[in-house]
């Protein structure tokens, strides 16, 4: 289970999806609807209903993924759903990031964080699928 290069790969990719939920995503001055005053806010993955769901989506399919390693097949399916949950999740990021004020913002050091997430993905995706092309040519040679 573990010494699979994939689990790695995956409980990185969990651990970053959890730390979403506190580290800053993007920090400026929001624009507050029917108000001509803006307030200083941050983005993180609690601030939006959405974000909170599809973070901890992505973190929990990446820990259970890594128990799955005897059914590759669910595996595959699994961080693949997490994959694409977890660019759902930074199309999302992006778009709260609109409701700041332009040029009044920044993103934080900690948004390389949910960026890295969908790589640590491809990553495990990749040494799955290496896994199970070498399971295939095993059972050639039988």
């Amino acid at each position: 289970m573990i010494q699979r290069i994939q689990s790695i790969w995956l409980l990185l990719a969990a651990i970053a999806a959890f730390l979403t939920l506190k580290l800053y995503f993007y920090t400026g001055n929001m624009i507050e609807p029917g108000m001509a005053i803006s307030k200083f806010t941050a983005i993180t993955a609690q601030s939006n209903t959405l974000l909170l769901i599809t973070s901890v989506a992505t973190g929990l399919l990446a820990l259970i993924s890594i128990f799955l390693f005897k059914d590759r097949k669910l595996q595959i399916k699994l961080v693949g759903v997490a994959l694409v949950l977890s660019l759902l999740n930074l199309l999302l990021f992006y778009m709260q990031t609109k409701k700041f004020v332009p040029g009044e913002g920044n993103y934080g050091i900690s948004a390389l964080v949910a960026l890295a997430i969908p790589l640590l993905l491809f990553f495990a995706l990749r040494g799955i699928f290496r896994d199970q092309k070498l399971v295939k040519s095993l059972d050639r040679l039988r």
